[in-house]
């Protein structure tokens, strides 16, 4: 047992444990078993006042076998349709199986349009921590039934990462069919090694990571990682670990050396930075000169019109947009005051000639330092 393991786990109470569909699917389409496995250890450390939310895959995967396909489907509408036949046998089974314990389960389903806007974002935050308040399991899933390209959160494990913002977890635990981060893909090399512990997330780390995902999954290794670095930028330490493993959850919560353990970052998002940096989609770019690049990363300041030197995209006022320096690498991310039209018009003029430009002056910051998440 780490001491460096066992410290970072302690205190852990509020734990967001994400079950990929490696984990979850069986020859009945749902594994049964590892359900009831995975539910009697949840519910053991529930009634020992820790606080449990699921984000759990398996709806297409039950839903496809509920049909008798034998191949992954691949157009959106089968697996919309898929989801919506599987996703009422999943919840149930979760249902049924921690009623054996005497806990009850909610069903969430999310789009990312429910994450992206602010006043839905705080529906969604309060509403999970009044059930867990009640004592009870929320079990999370994307709304596949409904989900366009445009609204996807990609994979479980974005949205996983996503929640960890919104319900404050103390830890996120990814079960997946592998034992963790490998040096290299243990599929094809036998002289791979589980990497324990990772301090900091670096191109080597990233590369090491498959992006193949397994076969009846979405989300590769890969995913697995752009999601601790999100989760580990909140301050939310992140491990990866074999979910059919007997125990397994006993075993992480007991500060044990079981899986891929990423730490939390030294500095810390604040929530609403957090959801601008991970969450929010991009609608455009800011070029800036390398005053007010200095001025935004090692300063602390807001981005001024004086800095802008181009920019790009169509984007409206609250839009979330990127500024980059000068040769596009993203430096920050934030919801701008003025339209991308009236950015344009006064972009590298000082603040004292924006109401001569526009007619008007409600901000002097193009982006408040406030509403800014910077990069790195």
């Amino acid at each position: 047992m780490s001491e460096e393991r066992s410290g970072i786990l302690k205190g852990a109470k509020r734990i967001l444990v994400k079950v990929g569909s490696g984990v979850l699917t069986g020859d009945d389409g749902l594994d049964l078993n590892i359900i009831e496995q995975l539910v009697d250890e949840i519910s053991a450390y529930s009634k020992r006042g820790f606080h449990f939310v699921i984000v759990s895959s398996g709806a297409i995967a039950s839903g496809t076998h509920r049909m008798g396909f034998k191949k992954k489907l691949k157009s959106l509408p089968q697996k919309q349709a898929a989801a919506a036949v599987g996703q009422g046998r999943l919840m149930r089974v979760y249902s049924q199986a921690f009623g054996k314990h005497g806990l009850v389960t909610a069903q969430i389903l999310l789009t990312m349009s429910d994450l992206t806007d602010r006043q839905r974002f705080l529906n969604v935050r309060n509403t999970l921590s009044t059930l867990m308040e009640w004592g009870v399991i929320p079990i999370i899933n994307e709304n596949d039934t409904v989900s366009v390209d445009e609204i996807k959160f990609g994979d479980n494990d974005n949205l996983a990462s996503m929640m960890a913002n919104i319900t404050e977890a103390n830890l996120l635990i990814n079960l997946t069919n592998t034992e963790g981060l490998y040096d290299r893909d243990p599929r094809g090399s036998q002289a791979s090694r589980l990497i324990p512990l990772v301090r900091e997330i670096t191109a080597q780390i990233e590369e090491a990571a498959s992006s193949e995902a397994d076969t009846v999954g979405m989300g590769g290794m890969r995913s697995k990682v752009i999601a601790a670095k999100k989760v580990t930028a909140f301050g939310i330490p992140y491990i990866i670990a074999h979910g059919k493993k007997a125990g397994i959850v006993g075993e992480i919560l007991s500060g044990r050396e079981t899986g891929t353990l990423f730490l939390p970052g030294a500095q810390h998002l604040k929530s609403k930075k957090h959801w601008i940096a991970f969450t929010l989609r991009s609608r455009g770019k800011l070029y800036v000169d390398e005053g007010a690049q200095d001025a935004i990363m090692n300063q602390g300041k807001s981005l001024l019109p004086s800095g802008i030197i181009k920019v790009e995209g169509d984007f409206g006022v609250g839009d979330p947009v990127t500024c980059v320096d000068a040769t596009g690498v993203p430096i920050a991310k934030g919801l701008v005051n003025y339209s991308s039209s009236d950015i344009d018009k006064i972009r590298g003029l000082k603040t004292s000639r924006i109401e001569q430009v526009l007619g008007e002056k409600p901000y002097d910051e193009i982006i408040h330092r406030d509403n800014m998440a910077v990069s790195g």
